[in-house]
């Protein structure tokens, strides 16, 4: 069965190999089975370059530990594409642990 964006209900949205999935604001990225996941939570918006529709703005991306769920690390960027490059970046990384 597809949801409303074409995806199969047991699929995930995927951005580089690694599962995506936003619920408002949230945005939560990789597998939270896994030992670290990355949390996103859009601040503000902006409008496209159109003025035709918002677009994210400014994010908060954290590292977070999936047993404990505190942040080991964080940052603030400016647009969705920084966002997700730190993140990969962070769960790539940390993935050699």
């Amino acid at each position: 069965m597809l949801n409303f964006e074409g995806v199969n209900a047991n699929e995930f949205v995927e951005y580089k190999g690694i599962p995506v999935v936003r619920q408002g604001d949230d945005i939560y990225f990789g597998d939270l089975s896994d030992k670290y996941y990355v949390y996103m939570m859009i601040m503000s918006d902006k409008k496209s370059p159109k003025g035709d529709f918002d677009v994210p703005g400014t994010i908060m991306v954290q590292l977070l530990d999936s047993k404990t769920k505190k942040p080991e690390k964080q940052k603030i960027t400016n647009g969705l594409a920084e966002a997700f490059e730190f993140a990969e970046a962070w769960l790539r990384y940390n993935d050699k642990d």
